[in-house]
């Protein structure tokens, strides 16, 4: 196995098992499942690279095992999360910015759980940053308890099992032990890739938004009549 040079060792996936064995795995996927402080933690590419050590017996620990206590711990974290989220409500909207913690981590995963409802407890677990702050909204939102202990398994098991399932299969291919560090960086960009469309999604909406504004007010400066689509928005017939 290779270091993942993406930045510091915390972030390798290797690193972690090899240095904290399965206590570490199971302790990074349940802070990073329902912890504030777990969101920056490397959840996809350390189940992959779990799968893909037990196939290689590098880690001897039986795959059924392992992928049971993941998936364990996967729903443990969501349900501390949940619990956090019921207990401290509205105030963690008022918190204010940290080195650990951004308002906008908060309010995106708000606006997916929003726009998904229950089954976001599911989808978020592929989503890094917002599957940690997802079962607290949940929580925050006062969410059914008996719905989210159900859609909480079904993501926990969904993410945790497959996951790793897939690095154990894929670890039996020559081509992904010769290729592995650019496989976990592959993984690493994949799972990010829905937060930066959906970053770049709300910016385009936000200038839009603006211009619009703006032209509106230099129109009503000037005294001339805006044009036909911005009248309708901007003023009554």
């Amino acid at each position: 196995m290779t270091t993942l040079a993406l930045g510091p060792s915390w972030l390798d996936p290797d690193y972690l098992i090899n240095t904290f064995g399965i206590i570490g795995i199971l302790t990074i996927v349940f802070a990073e499942s329902g912890l504030l402080i777990g969101f920056f933690l490397p959840g996809d590419s350390l189940l992959f690279t779990t799968g893909l050590l037990v196939v290689t017996d590098k880690l001897d620990t039986p795959l059924w095992l392992i992928c049971t206590l993941i998936a364990l711990a996967a729903i443990a974290g969501d349900q501390v999360g949940y619990l956090f989220g019921r207990k401290v409500g509205p105030a963690l909207f008022k918190r204010p910015d940290s080195r650990l913690f951004k308002q906008e981590n908060v309010e995106k995963a708000h606006e997916f759980f929003e726009k998904y409802g229950p089954k976001s407890l599911v989808l978020a677990r592929f989503v890094p940053i917002v599957r940690t702050f997802t079962p607290i909204i949940a929580g925050v939102s006062r969410m059914n308890y008996r719905s989210f202990i159900v859609f909480n398994i079904i993501g926990g098991v969904l993410w945790g099992v497959g996951v790793t399932v897939l690095g154990a299969a894929l670890g039996q291919i020559d081509f992904v032990h010769e290729h592995i560090e650019a496989i976990l960086i592959g993984i690493v960009l994949i799972s990010v890739l829905p937060i930066a469309i959906e970053f770049l999604r709300a910016r385009s909406k936000s200038n839009k938004s603006k211009a619009g504004d703006d032209s509106a007010a230099a129109h009503a400066e000037s005294g001339d009549t805006p044009p036909q689509g911005q009248r309708g928005r901007h003023a009554k017939r």
